[in-house]
């Protein structure tokens, strides 16, 4: 019995010292981000790419692995997905999605979020197949194919939604199109992730595939159209008072919030997502979020994202990319990336009547992969289906498309007509 506390605790100071690493990493790294016009959470991203065998791991690996110790993983990793949980909440709660009442919102954001996923879809599927035979000799080349379309087709809805903050787009009609498409976007992305594991493991079903579908349909139209009134109630009996969330209305609000989570992963979808679903039914309440944000949305930003990254960091090595052809195609990921995302947002948004500036602004907000793009490149490369050279190169692609966000925002914004609120969610 002692001999298991003693491991224990040896287990918790190991998780904290690297926690404080952590925290401290990535308000240096965000904050340096902040000083050259990039979005915070660039670099946080960075901050945890450096903490991992690409930089940190590379240069002391013998102190990284006494820093980093695989016994510290599984706590880490459930700490980062509570965390991304609370941080797709508040996203859902914070945007005003009643503009999308507006028909041609609604009809731009149907157009934006059909174009943001077939697109690249089809332009990662033909790179799948034209890159498998050099790249992946080894993995089954449809699903290969199937896993860079998707990687492709993704949009990162947690960063997407930071960025919007941070350059006061969060109730502009072209925020609102931007992460209601990219939740689209997304849902359709996890179902087909889902579909494309089961196939992987050969336990693939059509019937399966189905029912998940109409589960994630079903329970997003309930929190949407019926968890308004339930919140309606809940918080007339538990009111905001000196713009403070009381005790027992966070209690509920936290538990829903999991309870959300624990619904989307059971039908197959990432937990997070149901975070996101929850949110929807707040969003309408300025007080409360006013107040919620205060509370604990700060600490989220601060404490539980970079988590993540680090996370996702250390399971990243850039440095396996050592021959010019590596760097070639990668180059050729990243192109291919970028221009099926942005020139048919852009189209769909022109077709559908947006103007021609905040066109350009939504391909440069849907061009933004990161958080997403990592989940789901991790999950390709813990299947088998992305061989490590190939995780890299689409890891690259993920960051870099993020990074792009800020120049192309400020630089398109202006044009658009949009004057540009940045703030760095401090």
């Amino acid at each position: 019995m002692t001999q298991s506390v003693h491991a224990g605790e040896i287990l918790v100071a190991a998780v904290l010292v690297q926690l404080a690493i952590i925290i401290l990493m990535a308000r240096a790294a965000g904050a340096v981000a902040v000083s050259l016009r990039q979005p915070r959470a660039v670099g946080e991203i960075i901050a945890g790419l450096l903490l991992g065998p690409s930089f940190f791991g590379y240069l002391a690996p013998a102190l990284s692995a006494a820093v980093f110790p695989p016994s510290t993983t599984a706590p880490v990793m459930v700490i980062s997905q509570v965390g991304l949980t609370l941080l797709m909440f508040q996203i859902g709660a914070e945007f005003d999605f009643s503009r999308l009442n507006e028909r041609a919102n609604r009809r731009v954001t149907i157009f934006v979020a059909a174009a943001s996923i077939t697109a690249p879809l089809l332009v990662g599927f033909l790179l799948g197949g034209l890159t498998a035979p050099n790249l992946a000799p080894d993995a089954d080349p449809f699903s290969y194919s199937l896993f860079v379309a998707i990687a492709l087709a993704i949009t990162a809805v947690p960063i997407l939604g930071r960025i919007l903050r941070e350059y006061g787009l969060t109730r502009a009609p072209v925020g609102v199109i931007a992460i209601s498409a990219a939740a689209l976007n997304d849902v359709v992305g996890w179902v087909l992730l889902a579909g494309v594991t089961a196939y992987a493991s050969s336990s693939f079903s059509a019937v399966a595939a189905a029912i998940q579908i109409a589960g994630v349909a079903g329970m997003a139209a309930i929190l949407f159209f019926l968890g308004p009134k339930a919140v309606d109630r809940l918080l007339k009996r538990f009111p905001i008072e000196d713009g403070t969330v009381p005790g027992p209305l966070m209690a509920i609000v936290l538990a829903t919030i999991f309870i959300a989570g624990v619904m989307t992963q059971r039908l197959g979808v990432f937990t997070i997502f149901g975070g996101f679903l929850a949110g929807l039914s707040f969003h309408k309440h300025e007080a409360f979020v006013a107040a919620w944000m205060r509370q604990v949305g700060q600490f989220v930003l601060v404490f539980f994202l970079p988590i993540f990254f680090t996370y996702t960091g250390l399971r990243t090595n850039l440095l396996g990319l050592d021959t010019p052809q590596d760097w070639i195609w990668c180059a050729v990921i990243f192109a291919s990336a970028v221009v099926a995302k942005i020139v048919p947002v852009y189209i769909a948004a022109r077709a559908a009547g947006f103007p021609a500036g905040q066109s350009s602004v939504l391909g440069a907000l849907m061009n933004t992969r990161a958080l997403m793009e990592l989940i789901v490149l991790n999950i390709g490369l813990s299947f088998g289906i992305l061989p490590q050279d190939v995780f890299t190169m689409l890891v690259l692609m993920a960051v870099g498309t993020t990074i792009m966000a800020g120049p192309l925002l400020r630089h398109l914004m202006p044009k658009a007509g949009l004057p540009i609120s940045h703030r760095s969610d401090a």
